[in-house]
């Protein structure tokens, strides 16, 4: 009886081992095609979101910015022919939701510019599709210049120092709405912590691929779950005082999280121990607990998360304002949405950054929500199975590593605006405004390409 098996092409003789077992290839051009044919609709998507906004918010078609999103389809059509000429097998569905995400928030940042200037282009929209594009050229160049991802398993030390060096760099300038999480030179602003989260994926995969054998085979069983001995805790602990640090230093909630989380879920694919993540997330929720009483930052974010509506919260400096405004906006879209271009989505502040999840809900609905959620479901997802599907150690925790940031990322801000964590200062990947955060997700999925790449590389056995 024959499994059913995946399209192949036919490469000749096959060589054929005990038990039937054959080695078959996918064939690259189906995949590429499917490629090309979803870019192209998340393409027509992207310019019907912008012609829909103008429409709602002027009443008529205005085509200054038609120029450049013709220019960000061109880069994405350019990836797409670097994939299909240095890495054939990489996944399909990933630049596409990608392109489709980035096109949804530029369309949102465009809307909100609307309403405050309903005569000009929009500067943050034209900074957003400049920062896309020198997004997606670095994604290019990293594509076609890194063949193989095994290269940056000799420089994890080099990755780690860059990683530690990215965070603290912003303690040394001056805070950002009560966050030292931005480097500012000049009329530029950047972060730090975004490309830093890639480099410490890549060291902390580099160090659990050496350290794994003592972290998941020695300790002690305590019931029906086996607890690592004092001297394996080290590394948890490292990390641990590293977000903590982050947290009362930089005052930002979110990284802290982010970093820590990352680092655990590595740590439990390494070495499928349960019990390193129930004693993270005892170290973590203990140490957040700790922060909530001693720092006031920290306080005041969980005050306002519990009690958004008292007044004292609602009108006080950091208070529950901008939570509550964007519930508003969520709940006055309802179902459907109110429709691009026709809400009221700039009442919120920061609407373009921390809050772009609340102006899209207002416009786009519950539906519209779902929708996008599904999309970084799917991208996610496809991380994971790369991750899982690979054959090298170091190639599988990274792809699960990248793949879980973004979406651990995606629940801490959304977790944040619909009130079901404490607010935090992170942004949506793809669709908020910022350079860094773009930067850092476009390089992310030009690894998770590569990674994919090699993994369809190997041989696929079928078994008859």
């Amino acid at each position: 009886m024959t499994a059913p098996s995946s399209p192949a092409i036919d490469a000749g003789p096959l060589p054929t081992f005990t038990g039937g077992i054959r080695l078959r290839l996918r064939a690259p051009s189906r995949m590429r095609n499917l490629e090309l044919l979803l870019l192209l609709i998340a393409c027509g998507i992207n310019a019907g979101a912008i012609l829909l906004v103008q429409l709602g918010a002027l009443g008529h078609l205005d085509w200054n910015l038609a120029g450049l999103g013709i220019g960000l389809s061109v880069l994405a059509l350019a990836m797409h022919i670097a994939l299909r000429i240095v890495a054939t097998d990489a996944d399909p569905f990933i630049l596409p939701i990608a392109t489709l995400l980035n096109g949804l928030g530029i369309a949102m940042i465009y809307r909100l510019d609307l309403a405050k200037d309903h005569e000009g282009w929009g500067m943050a929209a034209v900074r957003q599709i400049a920062w896309t594009s020198i997004a997606m050229v670095l994604a290019i160049l990293v594509i076609v210049l890194l063949r193989n991802h095994r290269v940056l398993y000799r420089f994890r030390l080099t990755f780690a120092l860059a990683g530690i060096v990215l965070l603290v760099i912003p303690v040394f300038f001056r805070p950002v709405n009560g966050a030292n999480i931005w480097v500012q030179l000049g009329p530029f602003s950047f972060q730090p912590g975004e490309i830093g989260k890639i480099a410490l994926a890549i060291f902390f995969a580099g160090f659990l691929v050496t350290a794994r054998d003592s972290l998941s085979m020695i300790g002690r069983k305590v019931l029906f779950m086996t607890f690592p001995r004092a001297r394996d805790l080290g590394p948890l602990l490292v990390v641990f005082a590293a977000s903590m640090g982050v947290l009362v230093f930089q005052k930002d909630l979110g990284t802290a999280l982010l970093y820590f989380g990352l680092f655990l879920v590595m740590l439990y694919v390494a070495t499928g121990r349960a019990s390193w993540i129930m004693l993270g997330l005892g170290l973590f929720l203990g140490g957040a607990f700790a922060a909530s009483r001693l720092l006031t930052y920290v306080g005041g974010r969980v005050d306002a998360w519990l009690e958004p509506f008292t007044k004292a919260n609602y009108e006080g400096n950091g208070g529950s304002y901008q939570l509550v405004q964007g519930l508003f906006g969520l709940s006055s879209g309802g179902v459907s949405g109110t429709g691009l271009g026709l809400g009221r989505p700039d009442i919120t502040p920061l609407a373009e950054s921390d809050y772009i999840i609340a102006s899209l809900g207002e416009e786009l609905g519950l539906i519209g929500i779902f929708a996008i959620l599904a999309l970084y479901l799917l991208f996610v997802s496809r991380g994971f199975r790369i991750g899982f599907a690979g054959q090298d150690d170091f190639g599988r925790l990274l792809a699960v590593g990248l793949a879980f940031v973004v979406g651990l990322q995606v629940f801490i801000v959304i977790g944040g605006v619909t009130r079901v964590i404490p607010l935090t200062g992170l942004t949506t990947p793809f669709l908020a405004a910022g350079g860094s955060s773009l930067v850092a997700n476009w390089i992310i999925v030009a690894l998770l390409l590569r990674l994919s790449d090699t993994v369809r590389h190997q041989p696929r056995t079928v078994i008859e």
